[in-house]
């Protein structure tokens, strides 16, 4: 188990060490489930009040927070709290499984495979033609890449993940288990004897850039032609759906359970909150925001925020439900 002196923790963080603990701090925790041997964090001032009562022996606050240390009990002061605890949880961060062979016996790997340095590729996997890995590529048990794919440097795939064929993934990417990358859109259209429906088949592909991270049982659809493409940095939750030929910008986040329809297209930083739901064709530019369970029917201009169903600015929504409250 991993123990630091609260000393150590303020040189690790650089902060401003205010009095002073002798109790070795094992790990962070909340304020309301930590034990002496935690350290906790205070981001905002509704959380000020809970230190009096928390067993915690230190606690890492916002600077413009007024918190005073106590008896053995020592605060860190830093201008966010929420970044210096995440710089904390990756020295407390555990080690990951280990691999025992660098190549698991069981995977199935073709003949044509590139596989780069310091590669690990666990039990059960499947690594199709002319696939080529980067370095440092980290595969789970029971992942499988199908042919022509190519996966970046230092990219790790937890266990369950499939790559469709000729898909492109980007470097220090993070999948997490069962995601789907490449599978096929959702392309149909009514027959012409109005019996059945006709498949429209999906030939693109899916590109995915550097430093993105997709969340466990999240699916990205390959194009109908030309590519589906998630730009760089981009941070996608569990259950998120991406459907055929969208295009996201940098860094962009998708909360869980929020989904779009084909071809939209997300600017840069865009925000998509939990269960929102975004109509086809659509373009949400650079900065705006769209709130949690909404429904997006029309373009939403940079920096703005929509809220409801159907969306709307953020403001006018607020003004409509306290208005709607009043008539109750």
């Amino acid at each position: 188990m991993k123990s630091f002196t609260i000393k150590e923790i303020n040189e690790i963080l650089n902060g401003e060490l205010i009095g002073n603990t002798n109790q070795q701090i094992d790990g962070p925790e909340q304020l309301e489930k930590a034990t002496e041997n935690n350290i906790t964090f205070i981001g905002s001032l509704k959380y000020v009040s809970k230190w009096k009562t928390s067993k915690a022996s230190a606690a890492i606050i916002n600077e413009n927070l007024d918190v005073e240390p106590s008896e053995n009990r020592a605060v860190i002061k830093v201008k966010n709290a929420d970044l210096a605890m995440a710089k904390l949880l990756e020295v407390f961060n555990p080690e990951p499984p280990q691999f025992d062979v660098d190549i698991h016996p069981t995977a199935v790997i073709h003949a044509s495979v590139t596989i780069g340095r310091d590669c690990k590729i666990g039990a059960g996997c499947y690594i199709g033609k002319n696939v080529v890995l980067g370095d440092e590529v980290i595969l789970y048990p029971n992942v499988s890449i199908f042919d022509e794919t190519k996966v970046g440097n230092n990219t790790i795939l937890w266990s369950g993940t499939v790559i469709r064929e000729r898909s492109e993934i980007g470097s220090n990417c993070i999948f997490h288990t069962n995601v789907s990358i490449g599978a096929d859109g959702f392309g149909y259209r009514p027959s012409e004897d109005g019996r059945g429906l006709v498949k429209i088949p999906q030939i693109g592909n899916v590109v995915i850039g550097n430093d993105v991270e997709i969340g466990a049982n999240s699916c990205v659809d390959r194009g109908k032609f030309s590519s589906t493409i998630i730009g760089d940095g981009c941070k996608i939750d569990n259950l998120v759906q991406i459907a055929h030929n969208c295009i996201l910008g940098r860094s962009c986040i998708m909360a869980g359970n929020s989904g779009l329809a084909g071809s939209v297209t997300l600017g840069d930083g865009v925000i998509i909150g939990g269960s929102a739901s975004i109509k086809d064709h659509l373009t949400i530019h650079s900065g705006a925001i769209v709130g949690a369970g909404s429904g997006v029917i029309k373009d939403v201009p940079a920096g703005k925020t929509v809220l409801g169903y159907p969306a709307r600015d953020a403001k006018d929504m607020l003004k409509q439900w306290v208005a709607m409250r009043k008539l109750v």
